[in-house]
């Protein structure tokens, strides 16, 4: 669910019915920008992320072509309300679909994305060689998201978007909370989920790959902002139970001449990876 005609159905949830795209006409649609959605100084880049993506999902209109690979260029921030997206379909294989997209508010290009979907393949060689959870808690065991209570993670600044996902952090240092002559480590992450029920597919796993906190909050004691430049996702595979929760992990191995990068992980319940992703942002 998510692209609606004149009207959007009563059953969309919340987070559908804010990711949801309006086709206007064949390659064009429209969306509009919440203010729920907002970090600091602007809207999520997941949830910008998740509208780009939806409006590609319509326009392959293939269940079994699912998306792959999402790369995103955050131009400049768009404002709440009406934005469109402009998808065009570069080629159409026997099994494989290149799109791009531009997101314009006000005449003014603000996202500009390209991503690849694909059907499975019988391939002549299939493995698994991901780590899971083994170089996250080495040989300990992994607690289970119902041992550890959901709280609030960085209680002094105002950002809404955090209301629309269960937060529950497990490793790390809780935000600017690095003591005085001390360093931290520009690593964290948890059990993470939306609040209202919503399955959790490509789209979903697009905006919480940008819905945790920056790893970098872990290591310095004072609130910096965070843009992002860029963000690439690269889907494996839907999780087992799409209602349930995932692990997330989010490491910054470098930060240097005012920016930082960012590797994501996204696992299932059992450790499966679900998504990667990485993103260049600003120190600001």
């Amino acid at each position: 669910m998510g692209v609606t005609g004149s009207g959007q159905p009563s059953t969309l949830t919340r987070f559908e019915a804010e990711t949801s795209v309006i086709e206007v006409e064949p390659g064009l649609y429209s969306a509009f920008l919440h203010k729920s959605w907002w970090i600091v100084a602007g809207p999520n880049g997941g949830y910008i992320a998740a509208i780009v993506l939806r409006a590609m999902v319509a326009m392959v209109a293939e269940p079994d072509r699912r998306p792959r690979s999402l790369s995103i260029q955050y131009l400049r921030p768009p404002t709440e309300g009406e934005i469109r997206i402009e998808v065009t379909v570069e080629r159409a294989g026997r099994s494989v679909s290149n799109l791009s997209a531009r997101m314009t508010q006000d005449g003014r290009t603000v996202v500009l994305a390209m991503a690849s979907f694909a059907n499975d393949r019988e391939g002549i060689v299939s493995f698994d060689e991901t780590d899971g959870f083994a170089d996250i808690f080495g040989t300990g065991r992994v607690p289970s998201p119902d041992e550890v209570k959901p709280g609030e993670v960085d209680p002094t600044r105002d950002v809404p978007m955090r209301g629309h996902y269960d937060i529950r952090w497990v490793v790390g240092d809780l935000p600017f909370t690095v003591g005085s002559g001390q360093e931290g480590s520009a690593r964290c992450g948890g059990w993470l989920r939306p609040v209202e029920p919503v399955a959790i597919d490509e789209v979903v796993l697009a905006a919480m790959s940008d819905a945790w906190l920056p790893p970098i909050f872990s290591r310095v004691d004072i609130p910096l902002a965070i843009p992002t430049i860029d963000l690439t996702i690269h889907f494996r595979t839907p999780p087992k139970d799409p209602f349930g929760f995932c692990f997330v992990l989010f490491e910054s191995p470098v930060a240097a001449h005012g920016y930082t990068v960012e590797h994501g992980r996204i696992l299932d319940s059992d450790g499966t990876l679900l998504v990667e992703c990485r993103q260049l942002a600003v120190l600001a």
